[in-house]
């Protein structure tokens, strides 16, 4: 019996993405894998509907490193409407209640922001994908149904205010793994004795991308359409980058904050996802990689 021909092209590399807003994390992913002409693909961390901003999408070999990004830093910039509660945390939810926000200015905000930084406990929303006996809770939560949750520790480097407008709060985080920012929206909202929802989310940073040059996916259209050489190269370029500084880092929030998987430790119980794992991984980024006189887009 003949070996069955795989789909699509040996892509590898990482497309840092500029996810739009109101479209799934899997459907941007299933998006950029047909521009690529892509035979496998991968992203490291959903983004919300409501949320824009980076959403690396991890091509070929680079899929091996995907879960490095998975369990490193995040960065975010959003904005807080206080004075209003939804059942969702954000803007996408029902409201719920109103209140008045009098008396509260830039330096009431900066007093509760200062308990939401450091080693803190949320608990997880009703609207994430946490599984209660066997279901997501955001199945419960459409049908109405409220389950109790527990806290879960998490860890926020940076929490820093950067505009106030009226009852609308911009702010920045720089966080671990699994923190919620509609609970840190919901949070300080709960402090300030008014209650408060994200109206406006981007992810700005993940892992050892912060800040970078990302590219929407018109842009990415516009390329597969003029013959889409450039696609790949620039995806293992990045790729090549991100491998560089993808070694464990020794302490939290260090080394583009990416966790030491060891005993005990993040990944601890999960096989290939150690040092060594890592140190494979980019090897095999760069033997796939465009460096000089190669083509990565080729099958």
């Amino acid at each position: 019996m003949g070996r069955r021909n795989r789909r699509g092209r040996a892509v590898h590399g990482i497309a840092l993405l500029d996810k739009p807003a109101g479209m799934t994390s899997n459907h941007a992913l299933q998006a950029v894998k047909r521009l690529f002409d892509a035979r496998k693909a991968g992203h490291t961390g959903s983004l919300d509907p409501m949320a824009t901003g980076l959403l690396p999408v991890c091509l070929g070999e680079a899929t091996k490193v995907s879960a490095f990004l998975l369990e490193a830093d995040k960065h975010y910039r959003f904005t807080v409407r206080l004075g209003e509660r939804t059942d969702s945390g954000d803007a996408d939810g029902e409201l719920l209640e109103t209140r008045a926000i009098g008396g509260v200015d830039a330096a009431a905000i900066e007093a509760a922001l200062a308990g939401l930084r450091g080693d803190i406990e949320q608990v997880p929303p009703m609207h994430s994908a946490i599984k209660r006996g066997g279901r997501p809770l955001y199945e419960y939560a459409r049908r109405g149904e409220t389950v109790p949750r527990e806290p879960r520790p998490t860890h926020v480097h940076r929490l820093e205010m950067t505009g106030l407008d009226g009852s609308d709060v911009t702010l920045e985080v720089q966080c671990a793994k699994g923190t919620y920012v509609r609970t840190l929206a919901e949070d300080l909202g709960a402090a300030l004795g008014c209650g408060g929802h994200v109206v406006a989310l981007r992810r700005t940073g993940v892992g050892p991308f912060v800040d970078p040059q990302m590219v929407t996916l018109d842009a990415l259209r516009r390329q597969a359409e003029a013959g889409g050489g450039g696609l790949a190269r620039r995806a293992a370029a990045a790729g090549r980058r991100g491998a560089r500084r993808l070694a464990p880092a020794r302490g939290r929030g260090r080394g583009g904050g990416l966790p030491a998987p060891g005993p005990g430790g993040p990944g601890a119980a999960r096989a290939g996802r150690g040092p060594a794992a890592a140190v494979r991984a980019r090897r095999r980024l760069h033997r796939h990689g465009a460096g000089p006189g190669r083509r990565p887009d080729r099958a």
